[in-house]
Parts: structure tokens; sequence; C-alpha cells
């Protein structure tokens, strides 16, 4: 695991200033805090920072094919190396490493381009081929890993985090308005963009092939999740396969040359991974989990059961409100506005286990696979509803109903049927797309500023979960969950554990998000995932002879933190400075009456706008500190 980056100049006879390349590795030195390497030639350099997980001794970055004609950097594991190794041995390939590095630039040679589909594992891999004058990027499938870049007439810069590119320096710091609506909406900036207008994101499952000749190339999908339910297969024989392809992709993500820990929440997933790796005859591991005061948001109990049960060296830590200190760490090293609260918690559960272990397995991607979330029940059952009632009524009464019927979160639940009414009235995208909003078109024309509103000139962020949920759409399950791989998955949950992990040079693992697991999880029916409303009812069944029944069958909770108690506690003083001040950097861009008349609401209880009011929070942060440099 480690960060990379580098520049291209268009100008093949350019110069490189070792300084620069230094400088953009410096910057992301907390990815890599083991060893540095840097590389260079005419127009082209390459930077990297290392943790050593594997040949510790000899695998350092950047590394080269036997000639030097082909050079590479790379942050990931490749968990099928060595049988990649083998073949490239069997083909006349000489290996100087035992690396999983050194297979890229072999395969390379063997495939092309192509090397990136016989790749297992996480990755952002950027090769310099010396011969054809060409840099190749790519991203791993699911998007573990990052990889931004910056081009302009003159270069091309890239690293694993933003901050890598800005270190350049002169790079323009103007912030992409269709980026900001997207946050607002999702609570995270997702697929091509960044938050900065010239910086762009290589999206998952793609690569970016560019050479002085094809200088403004286009990313190229090499992979898409497809979800083709198989109905041949019995339930027994889906919890047999789908129970040998859970222990051996646990098995595969185990491969270090240092120890290896786990994420232990007391939930199904990380719970079902902690029982894998012991079950597979590994001695004793560290697992680590967090929790909080309040009782209502802290799993320790379940966590304790799970440890006591596979008798692991169990370390745990509660989280208080002083944790919203880490809100400055948050917008260091997450470069974007990321509103996902759970990343505080992430942030502290990685610092617990940095201190013993140097990889850790986690159990992010069974919600995503299986159909584990609360609203893939719900919004099934709308789904049913839908499709009992004509077109043109949901068209006309339903949606007239929608549009005035008010927003009361002070009325009792049975009567809160805006968003119900609202999804009711839409297809199943679109109304998917409504309910896993944040902050849904009518709040955001309210809080954009005008100028703001009118630069956007109609778009809709919405649109990109329509199109993911297109993409997987041969049932409504199928829809949502292709629709949250496609974007919450990479965007928001893995960015989450990459950048909190990385902060304190800890990689961490997920099982559960290997591309041939997910493969067959996308195999399996619909309703053998959410079945009588129970979700993720088959990884349940499959879990029944591994894990106490009381930890399978009971209630999801979410691993968040109360930050709607704390926004009128704790972080009321925060808010007030960092947001609704005149002189913040968010008034450039959001209406303050607005956030105000929100927040005094929360502040009352007679509105629930926690979800918004953090996004908020969390962006008057990030702009004062990114905005004002």
């Amino acid at each position: 695991m480690c960060g990379i980056a580098g520049v291209l100049f268009a100008d093949g006879a350019q110069p490189v200033e070792e300084v620069r390349l230094r400088e953009m590795a410096d910057s992301i030195a907390h990815r890599g805090p083991d060893a540095e390497g840097i590389w260079k030639a005419s127009g082209i350099g390459l930077a990297h920072r290392r943790l050593s997980i594997i040949d510790l001794s000899d695998g350092n970055q950047p590394i080269a094919n036997e000639d030097g004609s082909v050079q590479v950097v790379f942050n990931g594991e490749i968990y099928n190396y060595r049988e990649l190794q083998s073949e490239l041995i069997a083909k006349g390939h000489r290996f100087r490493t035992n690396s999983d590095t050194e297979v890229l630039v072999h395969l390379y040679e063997e495939m092309g381009v192509e090397f990136v589909k016989r790749l297992r594992g996480m990755f952002a891999v950027a090769l310099w081929d010396v011969k054809r004058q060409r840099l190749v990027l790519a991203r791993d499938r699911v998007g573990q890993k990052p990889l931004y870049y910056f081009q302009d007439e003159k270069r091309v810069l890239f690293g694993s985090e933003i901050k890598a590119i800005l270190s350049w320096g002169n790079i323009p710091r103007e912030i992409n308005l269709e980026a900001l609506e997207s946050y607002l909406t999702f609570g995270v900036v997702p697929g091509e963009l960044s938050i900065f207008r010239n910086i762009h994101k290589l999206p998952a499952a793609t690569t970016l092939v560019i050479d002085r000749n094809n200088w403004r190339a286009t990313p190229q999908k090499y992979w898409q999740l497809n979800f083709e339910p198989d109905e041949s297969k019995s339930l027994d024989q889906w919890i047999e396969e789908l129970s040998n392809k859970f222990d051996e992709t646990t098995d595969a993500h185990r491969i270090a040359d240092v120890p290896v820990g786990a994420f232990l929440s007391g939930g199904v997933d990380s719970s079902a991974v902690v029982g894998s790796l012991m079950q597979s005859g590994t001695e004793a591991i560290k697992t680590f989990s967090i929790g909080f005061e309040e009782e209502a948001f802290s799993e320790l109990p379940y966590a304790k059961i799970i440890a006591e049960k596979f008798q692991t060296e169990h370390i745990e830590e509660t989280v208080t409100s002083d944790a919203v200190a880490g809100l400055a760490d948050l917008v260091h090293y997450y470069d974007e506005p990321f509103a996902d609260s759970s990343a505080i918690p992430t942030m502290a559960v990685c610092k617990v286990a940095h201190e013993h272990v140097k990889v850790v397995l986690s159990g992010d991607g069974g919600d995503e696979a299986f159909g584990g979330y609360s609203r893939y029940a719900h919004d099934l059952k709308e789904a049913k509803l839908r499709a009992l009632l004509p077109q043109w009524f949901r068209k006309s009464i339903l949606h007239q109903a929608a549009i005035i019927w008010p927003k009361a979160d002070w009325l009792p639940r049975p009567m809160r049927l805006k968003t119900a009414l609202t999804n009711l009235s839409l297809k199943d995208d679109a109304a998917y797309a409504n309910t896993i909003s944040l902050c849904r078109p009518d709040m955001r024309r309210e809080l954009l500023r005008q100028d703001v509103s009118e630069h956007l000139n109609g778009y809709h962020p919405e649109d990109r979960i329509i199109r993911g949920f297109q993409q997987g759409n041969t049932s409504p399950l199928n829809g949502m969950l292709s629709a949250d791989t496609s974007m919450l998955l990479p965007d928001d949950f893995l960015t989450k554990v990459d950048r909190a992990s990385m902060a304190v040079g800890l990689e961490v693992r997920p099982p559960m998000v290997d591309h041939e697991f997910l493969e067959l999880a996308s195999k399996v029916p619909s309703s053998l995932k959410v079945k009588d409303g129970e979700t993720k009812w088959i990884f349940k069944k499959a879990c029944e002879k591994r894990l106490p029944l009381d930890i399978i069958w009971r209630r999801k909770q979410g691993f968040e933190i109360p930050a709607d108690d704390w926004l009128r506690g704790p972080l009321r003083e925060i808010f007030e400075s960092q947001v609704l001040s005149q002189n913040s950097q968010v008034a450039n861009f959001i209406e303050i009456k607005t956030a105000k008349k929100l927040y005094n609401a929360h502040l009352n209880k007679t509105g629930r706008y926690g979800s918004v009011l953090w996004s908020l929070l969390v962006l008057g942060c990030w702009m004062n500190h990114w905005c004002s440099e």
C-alpha cells in the first residue's frame, strides 16, 4: 500500500526537476512512511511513497522490467501475483524481486494495456512505456484505490491524492460547481468529478493512456459488474458456493509479510470475515472496534461476543464528542468535502489499529453485494405498490399530492408522506435516486446562491444514480445494488476507508469487494437477497453455521456518530463560525439565511436536517482550510 505521483510534459525534451517530484511525494508521505522512490527522464517523472507489506527488503518502487523500458509506480495489492509470476517466468521473464509490483511490468509487456484485466486486487497504477512514449494510468475495478489527474496543454500531473497535484504549485483551485451540487446531494463528490474544476478523478475500472500524439485521450472502461441472476441453483447450492468463495477470497486477502488484523464492528459482515480468518487455521489475530458513549450508536457488546467466540486479541475504544476535533484531520486528509459522518469513527479505529498492525481486513461491501441496507427492503415495497398503480394516476394525482404535501417532520411518522408520495409518482430509478439523496432539489434550490444555480443551468446530480440503476435493472433490487456499486461504494465507503487508513499508514483490505466475489454475488436471485423484508438473507443463512444467531439476525446498526445531538451541543460553536459567519468561504456559494433557518429548525427539533447540516459543516471547514491558501 502506497502513494504515487508524477508528471508528464507535452514537450518530451523538457527536464523534470527532482525537487518537484519529491515535493509531490512528501505531500502524501503518510500513505507510505517506509520508503521513497523517484525515477525521471526527459519529459517524464514518477514518484512513490511506500508502506512495506510484501517483499519488505526488495520491493521499493519505481520498478522496471529487465531493460528499463517499462517503469511503474503502484498503490495497492495484487492478490493473484504469485500465480501471475509463475506464468510470466514460464514465458521467459526474469524477476529481480518477489513483489507484486514487478508482476505489473512483465504482464504489461505480454498484454499491453489489457494487463489490468488479469489483476485481482486493489490498485492505482502509473506506468511509463519508454518505447511507445506513453503514460498508462489505471484504477481497480471497484475503486478501492484513488487516482487524480490534472491536465493542461503543457503537462499532466497525477497523484493518489489531490494534495500531490496541488503541491506542484500554481494549480487553479476554482470550485467545480457540478461537484459542489453533487456533494450537497450525496455527501460525496462522485465519479470523474473532483471539487476543483481542473482536476479529475480517474473513475473505477478505467484506464487512461496518454501520449504526445493523443494528448487529450479519454478514460476507457475495462470492466462492468453485470446483474444477471442465475435461477437454476437451489438454495443449498447457492449457500455452498457463496461460502466456499467467501473463504477463498478472505484467504487470498491475507497475503502479507507482516501481521494481519481485522476490524470488528459486531455486524454480520465483519464478524464473518473474522470467522473465516480463524476457521482457516490462522493463529490468533488482533481485532479492533470503536464504540460510542451513546448506547444507541455503540456495537461494542456485539463485537466482544465475536472476539470471545474466536478468541481474538480484541482492542476497543470509545469515541466521545471530543472526536469532532478530528474534523481538521478529515478536511486535510480527504482533500475534498466528505460528509459521511462515519469517517470520524473510521479514522479513530484506524489510529487504534495502526498502533498494533500494518494490515487489517474489513467487512465493507457486504451490504452492496447482498442487499443489506434497510432502504432496499423499504424501496422494494414501494416498487411493488408502484407496479399496481396506473401510470396516469402516479404521474398526475400522486405527483401533485407530493408537491403540496408539507415536509412535516414534527408529525407522527405515518403522516410523513412527502417522500413516499414523491417516490410512488416516479419510475423505480428516479425514486431510488430520491431515496438516497441527502439534500433534494427543492432544498438545494434554497441553499445554493442564485448565481451558482444559474451557472449550473439545470444540472441534475440524480442522473448519475439513474444511469447506475439502469445498468443493473434486471429487478428493482438489482437496479439499486448496481447504482450503489457504481457510485456510493467507490465514492463514499471505499474513499472513507482509504483516506482514514492511509492517513496513519494502515492498509485496509475488504474481501467482500473482491471483483470475483461480487461477480458471483451479482448472479444470486434478488428473491434470496431480500426475503420477506429481511435484508441480506442468503448471506445470513450462509453464516448460520459460523456465527451466533443473535449476531446474524439482529437488526442492522449503522456505523455513525450521533451527529444530530452533537450539532445541537458540542458542534454548535464550530457550526456557527465555519458556516453561518458571513466571512466564511461557504458564503460565496450557500445562502446563509437558508442555512440559519435549517439550523434553527434543527435546534428547536421542528425539522430533521442533521445530514444536510453535517454536510454544510464539513463544507465550511473544508473551504476555510483549502480555499483560503
